[in-house]
């Protein structure tokens, strides 16, 4: 008896439709045979599902049984088969008969008395199960539900074990379809409690982090250890605009497809901020693996990644990220495939001044070495520190300051600021892909950034001065646009100009 239901398979962080065919057929001696390209982790499951059938009060077919995971090229590598592999047996068997199963999708991973557990990239099988016409829902397990049914237009019914997926589909229990309200999600998880109130001096540094949350720019510091570049860094997110349900869907595929999305919290509702640690691979960074998965960087996705202690880096870990901050997608060849996973982050890197790191405190000496500080800065290169668009300085906080009874600029205050910048961006840019200034096209910037004379001469010798490349040169220009923004100023002025010119202290002719 041949019994064919729905399902899906991950492959990076999209899910493919996948149909599981089971056959169970007289033999001499019981026998369960997989095929259908499956890896370790579905090849085991067969042990998986037959003591979980048998615990939860149903019998294990003593026949040969065949089961085929079309299509037959794809890899299936995650335990989410379990289920609907289970249910297939069930049915091939003639233990239960069901008309859903054309209807329903089934994923879950089950334990061995037969309980459901949780599985990655629910939200994304669901968003597939959508795209299906065929299908009017999706059966996932019960802790996976309030994830999957954050998507509208198809119903995700939950389940807590074999039993009562068997009942669901044979007639004999209604469940109701899991609901989620993401207005009340964003009311419970939105809060960010990180305060830029709590940084103590450094208003130019806040000053820069408002410029780069409003234009969606990159940011490099450069300072002493302790002058607060680490605690800065943590607080942008706090001062981002908040992150659409678009956008928030966006990155919480990738976190559910990893499944690195924390106990009761379907939807990711703030950006996500990173900051892995200098020791990071290549493949850690941008992603990898023989079949492709989703690195720091589209962790890092409508968010920040920060990098601190950036010369500490590998070299070649480093240049991985030229082609993802100028394309917001990172591509990873295979030989049988290609996968794109997105990457639309802002960059914010952290760096001493020399190997010490108190070249140029007046309160510490330096004992570095020219050499050492060359060497040390050469970690670097020109073309990564090109896609950097603003660069400061960020010394020590004065005694007086870090004991000083009133507060500094708050995070609510910066973000203010950026929302005006931002809704003066929607407007110019309404219809296009480009969201923001930092993310402007070289035609663009043509349209948008048209300077006077005045302007034009401060730009010219700036660049000749300074060595700036053309891309350096773009770069002065989409942040110019964003400050000017700021001041909900529809032309670009001198003093843009000026100020976005002095946020390019680390370029080639002031490196060393």
């Amino acid at each position: 008896m041949l019994a064919k239901l729905h399902t899906f398979s991950l492959l990076g962080i999209d899910a493919l439709p996948v149909e599981v065919e089971v056959d169970v057929s007289p033999a001499a001696l019981p026998k369960t045979i997989l095929v259908g390209l499956p890896e370790a982790a579905v090849k085991e499951s067969t042990h998986r599902v037959a003591r979980a059938m048998v615990n939860s009060g149903f019998m294990r077919p003593q026949n040969r049984v065949v089961i085929n995971l079309a299509p037959a090229e794809l890899p299936k590598q995650a335990a989410s088969f379990d289920l609907p592999m289970s249910l297939g047996i069930l049915a091939a068997s003639g233990q239960l008969s069901s008309e859903l199963f054309d209807q329903y999708a089934v994923v879950g991973e089950l334990a061995l008395d037969g309980r459901t557990r949780p599985t990655k990239g629910a939200l994304s099988m669901a968003i597939a199960a959508v795209n299906e016409e065929d299908l009017r829902g999706i059966v996932v397990p019960t802790d996976s539900a309030s994830e999957a049914a954050v998507v509208r237009g198809i119903e995700v019914i939950p389940v807590a074990s074999l039993a009562q997926a068997a009942g669901f589909f044979t007639g004999q229990i209604e469940i109701e379809p899991a609901t989620a309200d993401l207005t009340d999600l964003f009311q419970q998880l939105g809060d960010c409690e990180d305060d830029f109130r709590d940084v103590r001096g450094q208003e130019m540094a806040k000053r820069a982090i408002t410029i780069v949350a409003a234009g969606r720019h990159n940011l490099l510091m450069l300072g002493s250890p302790g002058g607060g570049k680490t605690m800065i860094s943590q607080r942008v997110p706090s001062v981002m605009p908040e992150l659409t349900p678009e956008e928030s869907i966006e990155t919480t595929r990738i976190y559910s497809a990893m499944g690195l999305l924390k106990p009761g919290q379907p939807l990711l509702t703030t950006r996500p901020f990173r900051s892995p640690h200098h020791t990071i691979s290549d493949a850690g960074l941008v992603g990898g693996g023989s079949i492709p998965s989703p690195g720091e960087i589209s962790l890092s996705h409508n968010g920040v990644l920060f990098l601190d202690e950036l010369p500490e880096f590998n070299r070649r870990t480093l240049e991985v990220l030229r082609q993802p901050l100028e394309d917001r997608v990172v591509t990873i060849s295979r030989a049988l495939n290609a996968t794109t996973f997105p990457s639309d982050f802002v960059l914010i890197a952290a760096l001493n001044p020399c190997p010490c790191g108190y070249r140029n405190d007046p309160r510490r000496d330096c004992h570095c070495t020219v050499p050492q500080i060359e060497r040390y800065m050469a970690k670097i290169s020109g073309p990564l520190l090109d896609r950097i668009d603003i660069q400061i300085e960020v010394p020590a906080v004065p005694f007086k300051e870090l004991t000083a009874e009133t507060t500094g600029t708050s995070s609510a205050e910066m973000r203010e600021q950026v929302v005006v910048a931002r809704r003066m961006q929607d407007q110019r840019f309404e219809g296009n892909k480009t969201r923001c200034n930092g993310q402007m096209s070289a035609r663009q910037i043509r349209r948008y950034c048209r300077l006077t004379d005045d302007c034009l001469s401060l730009l010219k010798s700036s660049v000749n001065e300074l060595g700036l490349s053309a891309r350096a040169h773009d770069k002065i220009l989409r942040v110019a646009r964003t400050i000017a923004d700021l001041e909900e100023s529809t032309d670009i002025h001198v003093h843009h100009i000026s100020e976005a010119i002095n946020y390019r202290m680390l370029d080639r002719g002031l490196w060393t």
